[in-house]
C-alpha cells in the first residue's frame, strides 16, 4: 500500500481506501461486512470511509464493529453529515449548528470512536448560511471530535468561500470527496485547478464506476444475477444510467488494455484516478474479501502516458465532462 498526504496538512491515508455507501447495512449482512474489512485490513488499508446517511445510519453502526479492537491510532476514519438520518424530521437534515452538533455526537457513538479523523459536509446546503455551518465545524474541531473537515461535491466557488471561511475560524479545510472515474470527469476542468490553489485532496468515490469498469456487464445481456444492477438495496438505481450499450460497448474495449498492463479491469480503474496528483485516495467498497484485495491491489501502479491515450482512444466522447454536473448533485431545497 502506498500513503499520501491529504490536502495541505500532514495526515497521510492509504491511496486506496474502503468505503461502505451501499453496502453495509443493505446489501451486505454484518458478517460479511467484518470479513471484507479485515481484507481491507490485511491489503495494508487504513483509511475507511462511510457516513450516517448509509442505510439509515446502520452502516456505521457495522464499521464501527468490524473496526473494533483495531489499534484507533493506525487508523483514518471518515464520515459525513447532510443527508436525512433518524426519522428524517425537518432538522435531521441538512448543515445546520443543530443538525451537525447533534450528528456528530450520533456518529461517534456508532463508530466507537472518540473522534473521527475528517468530517465531511455531505453536500452543499443552500438553506443554511455557511457561516453558521463552518462555525459548527470550527467548533467541532476544537473539541477534539474531529481532527479535520472536508466536504463532498463542492463546486470550485463553493470549495473558495468555505476555504476562506475555515482560514479565518482556525481550521483546516482539506478535502473534497466527488466522484470521479475514466466515463466521468467532470471535477478536472474547474475543481481540481481550485482545489490545488486551496490546498484541498479529492477523495473520490465510485472509482470503478459502480462497477460497470469492470467490464462485467455486456452489451446487449442482462445484468449478471447477484450484481449491484440487480440489487434494489444495493445501490440498482444509482447504475442505471451507466447500462447504456453505446457505453458498454467501449468499456469492453478497456479489457485488452488491462490485461496488457497486467491488471484487472477494476485494477486499471482505480489507478486511472490515483494518476492525477490532487487524488489523495481511492474509495472502493467490495461485497466480498476477494473484490476488496483486487481493488487494493492498484495501489502504487503507475500507467504510461501511451496507455492514458489508449483509454481515452477506447472511451471517446462516452466521458462525462460538463463541470456543470457538480452543481447538480446538491439538493436546492431541503430534502425531508
Amino acid at each position: 500500500m502506498e500513503f499520501r498526504y491529504l490536502g495541505n496538512s500532514g495526515l497521510k491515508i492509504s491511496e486506496v481506501s474502503y468505503g461502505n455507501w451501499v453496502t453495509h447495512g443493505s446489501q451486505v449482512e454484518a458478517d460479511a461486512a467484518k470479513l471484507c474489512v479485515n481484507a481491507a485490513l490485511d491489503a495494508g488499508i487504513t483509511t475507511f470511509d462511510t457516513a450516517d446517511t448509509y442505510a439509515n445510519t446502520a452502516a456505521e453502526v457495522i464499521l464501527g464493529d468490524a473496526l473494533e479492537g483495531q489499534r484507533r491510532e493506525s487508523l483514518e476514519i471518515f464520515t459525513k453529515v447532510y443527508f436525512p438520518t433518524g426519522p428524517k424530521g425537518p432538522n435531521d437534515t441538512g448543515l445546520s449548528r443543530k443538525h451537525i452538533t447533534e450528528s456528530i455526537n450520533g456518529s461517534l457513538k456508532r463508530l466507537k470512536t472518540d473522534y473521527v479523523d475528517l468530517y465531511q459536509c455531505h453536500r452543499y446546503d443552500y438553506e443554511t448560511p455557511l457561516e453558521e455551518t463552518m462555525q459548527a465545524f470550527a467548533d467541532i474541531v476544537r473539541q477534539g471530535k474531529a481532527l479535520y473537515i472536508g466536504v463532498s461535491e463542492w463546486t470550485a466557488d463553493q470549495l473558495r468561500a468555505g476555504h476562506k471561511l475555515a482560514t479565518e475560524l482556525g481550521f483546516q479545510l482539506i478535502s473534497n470527496q466527488p466522484q470521479y472515474s475514466m466515463i466521468y470527469r467532470v471535477i478536472e476542468g474547474e475543481v481540481v485547478p481550485t482545489s490545488k490553489e486551496l490546498g484541498i485532496s479529492q477523495v473520490v468515490f465510485s472509482p470503478i464506476g459502480q462497477g460497470v469498469l469492470t467490464g462485467k456487464y455486456k452489451p446487449g445481456e442482462p445484468p449478471p444475477a447477484g450484481s449491484r444492477a440487480t440489487d434494489p438495496n444495493g445501490g440498482s438505481n444509482f447504475i442505471q444510467r451507466l447500462l447504456a450499450d453505446d457505453l458498454l460497448e467501449r468499456i469492453q474495449n478497456l479489457l485488452p488494455i488491462a490485461a496488457d498492463e497486467g491488471l484487472s479491469p477494476a485494477q486499471l480503474a482505480v489507478a486511472w484516478v490515483l494518476q492525477n496528483d490532487n487524488v489523495a485516495t481511492a474509495i472502493t467498497g467490495g461485497s466480498k474479501p476477494e473484490q476488496v484485495k483486487d481493488n487494493a491491489a492498484a495501489a502504487g501502479k503507475k500507467l504510461s502516458a501511451e496507455t492514458l491515450a489508449r483509454i481515452d482512444e477506447a472511451l471517446g466522447d462516452a466521458v462525462e465532462r460538463d463541470p456543470q454536473r457538480t452543481y447538480e448533485t446538491s439538493p436546492k431545497t431541503r430534502l425531508v
